[in-house]
């Protein structure tokens, strides 16, 4: 039997943590939740010493051919630029870079290609650290 995940009433229920480290350091994470009927699963992104609150709260919405995944941008070294996105297979998404210029990243395989930017599947790192 399938449940339709449009239609569930979703029940979330922690799920796991992908800590963001940097110097093995930890510098934010990205909080897994999953709902017990459809197994669907929500993240909840955390920067540590960012007083603002995030782009996306509670239990933001994933298109079914999406997967979530933390974007890196390797110009801000000093800042360690790191964001919760929601990656397709193909495609591009908008990513603010440095003297926050708008740019469009290309995406190839849930993964972003280009040389300055690069990026890693929260499905594959549930319960670790990854070292930006």
């Amino acid at each position: 039997m399938s449940i339709d995940t449009e239609t569930c009433k979703h029940q979330p229920v922690y799920f796991g943590v992908v800590n963001i480290n940097v110097d093995e350091r930890t510098i934010g994470s990205v909080d897994v939740w999953r709902c017990g009927v459809c197994k669907k699963r929500f993240c909840e992104e955390k920067q540590l010493g960012i007083e603002e609150i995030a782009d996306l709260v509670g239990m933001p919405k994933i298109d079914a051919d999406a997967k979530w995944a933390v974007s890196i941008c390797k110009l801000q070294q000093g800042k360690y630029k790191w964001k919760l996105v929601r990656l397709k297979e193909n495609g591009e998404i908008k990513h603010e870079c440095l003297d926050e210029k708008i740019i469009p990243l290309k995406i190839n395989n849930f993964k972003i290609e280009d040389e300055k930017h690069w990026s890693f599947l929260i499905d594959d790192n549930i319960n670790k650290a990854v070292e930006i």
